[in-house]
């Protein structure tokens, strides 16, 4: 699953206390652990993301 940190949040890895998941989107494990951090809002579901900007595009696109 391709995630990345919410907006001003570094978000530790799983069992690597000391490497953060910041704006960049990683590639991480179905996880417990990463689905409690995307449930609690410090981790932001980058294909989720992708779609709604997708959605906008094509909406603009058709009011045009």
């Amino acid at each position: 699953m391709k995630v990345q940190a919410a907006a001003g949040l570094r978000v530790p890895y799983e069992n690597q206390p000391r490497r953060y998941i910041e704006q960049k989107p990683v590639d991480v494990p179905d996880t417990i652990y990463y689905r409690r951090l995307l449930a609690a809002g410090d981790l932001v579901n980058v294909s989720d993301l992708v779609a709604v900007k997708g959605k906008a595009k094509r909406k603009e696109a058709a009011d045009d």
